[in-house]
């Protein structure tokens, strides 16, 4: 018995009740994950008859399956849901998990409470304001809400840092009251805190009427002072109300769903507060295998979980099969009653119109950026003298100080564009001194062996494989690549000009090939070569400070402030193991200085 007709003998005897199947395919991984009304009329379609190319490119890996009977479409919509967290197949349709939607949290026990970022909200007494678009759209709300209302916005924790130091420029620049003095008091700084609470929560227009007629009054009993700061307050938070649509996005009571299928299928989400456009959400993605309503439901319910806000209303484009469960879902998860509505006229269908037309029109930039970066890459080919096609660019770069933590970055681009899951980062084990070419030896042979090992995190090979630096590095890699048995990929270094700007690529024989005549393959090398570094850099910055860390942590009487003065005074861990203990004690005093000393000449006499 073929592999099709056992599978569909297997789904014949499968009930006629709700569940979920999982696909998996010749090692058991599982690769794709769905959900059915009846399972066996679901399971039994994928084994008969011809398909989609997609949908037939996942049944052609299907070795076995298993299912999960569930007591109804709700809770196989919550297993389903929790079993693509969990596995991530292949073929299932995945938003990113890279994007978060941070929270601004503030904690009111405090005597003088401040705002944070937080990734996800929790049962703990605090408020939480949000979601928003990202750490630094939630990072500018701060900002700018604590230049409108003068609060603080350094490091200081109050009250333990009021008058300890002299207030900094924030200050004397009128941009924060200089609440470090003790002045104004506790009772004010609440006050302008729940100011920001009001605008956070949409009370904007509320507070100025009120600030509008407090300055007024002040002016009326000639206390012009308080006038003139009230004056300001209320221009400060007008301006802030004009900018305030990420912060209405995050309340907003109606969501608009648009999706474009495509081969750059598009998913919008557009927010509405009190019937006004708030904020926009774009996720991308290939063509999907489900069907345009399974889509958009798997689509809607990502996007819900990994929000973790919820409006009253949501519109998509299509009657949903599972819209019931669905809204019971997002209904348990939000606290409220969730709404799935396909609205057929009136104004919500207008919204819902306006959240497709930004869908297509997504896709279609979209899939006019993919073609220039395929005629980018055709021409990268072309002058290369390549006889395969570019997909998968890899490109390695060494970082180091000296002989300290020398390190090498892997960067992957995939069709142009940089993949950020697939980059890898070493730390050298075989070389202890500054060799680039040794380095660069080591990093591109330790990549190609996870490769023969069959480590799936570096699978597969890349098509075009570029070294930053010259013919020496490339000759390094080449070596490793002969050791690995992996000669076939090509490999060419990218060689910098005068101002430090990637000018040619070269070959192991130092013949260089300009790219500069070709502006899009200039800016494509370019860029790989700027990632690569920054990639290298930051590793080994990260390294370097964990180190010194950790040299200096672990010394009785030395905690992160006298770690940071030690550093600040002699610069590194090596002045600081060579100091006096006289030396060290003018800037941590005298019984933490013996401490330092001992740690580092335990075992030497004093003289």
């Amino acid at each position: 018995m073929d592999r099709i007709a056992r599978l569909r003998e297997k789904a014949n005897k499968l009930p006629l009740l709700p569940g979920v199947y999982i696909m998996k395919d010749a090692v058991s991984q599982v690769i794709y994950v769905g959900k059915a009304k009846a399972l066996k009329n679901r399971v039994t379609s994928y084994f008969r008859g011809e398909h989609l190319p997609k949908v037939a490119a996942m049944v052609s890996h299907v070795e076995d399956f298993d299912v999960i009977v569930a007591a109804s479409e709700f809770e196989a919509l919550v297993l389903e849901n929790s079993l693509i967290k969990r596995h991530q197949p292949h073929y299932n349709i995945l938003l990113r998990d890279d994007k978060t939607y941070p929270f601004i949290r503030l904690d009111e026990s405090q005597e003088y409470p401040s705002f944070s970022i937080v990734n996800r909200t929790a049962k703990d007494g605090a408020r939480y304001f949000g979601p928003y678009g990202g750490r630094a759209v939630s990072r500018d709300i701060l900002d700018t809400l604590a230049k409108a209302l003068r609060l603080p916005s350094c490091t200081r924790k109050f009250p333990r840092d009021i008058g300890k130091a002299r207030p900094c420029l924030n200050h004397h620049m009128g941009v924060c009251e200089g609440w470090c003095r003790g002045e104004p008091d506790a009772a004010a700084y609440r006050e302008r805190l729940d100011q920001a609470v009001r605008i956070l929560s949409g009370g904007a227009k509320d507070l100025m009427r009120e600030l509008e007629e407090e300055m007024m009054a002040a002016a009326e009993e000639l206390r012009f002072e308080r006038a003139a700061d009230l004056r300001d307050r209320l221009n400060a938070v007008r301006e802030l109300s004009n900018r305030q649509t990420v912060i209405k996005a995050a309340r907003a009571d109606v969501d608009a769903v648009g999706f474009h299928r495509s081969a750059r299928t598009s998913f919008v989400v557009l927010h509405y507060a009190g019937g006004d456009l708030a904020g926009k959400d774009l996720e991308q993605m290939p063509e999907p295998m489900e069907e345009d309503d399974q889509a958009v439901s798997e689509l809607v319910r990502q996007y819900y979980v990994r929000r973790g806000a919820w409006p009253r209303t949501v519109l998509v484009p299509l009657e949903l099969e599972d819209a019931e469960p669905l809204s019971q879902l997002l209904t348990e998860m939000a606290g409220h009653r969730v709404e799935i509505v396909t609205p057929q006229r009136g104004v919500k269908r207008e919204l819902l119109e306006a959240a497709e037309r930004n869908a297509r029109e997504e896709s279609v930039r979209a899939e006019s950026a993919d073609e220039r970066r395929i005629k980018t890459l055709e021409w990268l080919q072309k002058m290369l003298g390549l006889e395969t096609d570019i997909h998968r660019i890899e490109s390695f770069d060494i970082s180091n100080t000296g002989d300290f933590g020398i390190v090498a970055s892997m960067v992957v681009f995939q069709d142009g564009k940089p993949a950020k899951s697939k980059y890898r980062k070493f730390k050298m084990k075989t070389v202890a001194h500054q060799d680039d070419f040794a380095s660069m030896r080591e990093a591109v042979g330790r990549r190609l062996a996870h490769y023969n090992e069959g480590d799936e995190k570096f699978t597969p090979l890349p098509d075009l494989l570029l070294i930053d630096g010259g013919e020496g590095q490339v000759a390094a890699a080449l070596d490793a690549m002969a050791e690995q048995g992996c000669t076939d990929i090509p490999v060419f270094g990218m060689v910098k000009d005068d101002r430090h700007r990637t000018r040619a690529l070269t070959t192991v024989d130092g013949r260089e090939i300009g790219i500069a005549a070709n502006p899009a393959v200039f800016a494509l090398v370019g860029n790989i070569q700027e990632e690569t570094h920054r990639f290298a850099i930051e590793y080994h910055r990260k390294l370097r400070k964990k180190t010194i860390g950790s040299k200096l942590d672990g010394i009785p009487g030395v905690g992160p402030k006298r770690r940071a003065a030690l550093l600040k005074n002699f610069k590194s861990v090596k002045a600081v193991s060579a100091a006096t203990e006289e030396q060290l004690a003018a800037v941590v005093g005298k019984a933490a200085a013996k401490s330092i000393y001992d740690h580092f000449h335990k075992g030497e006499s004093k003289r």
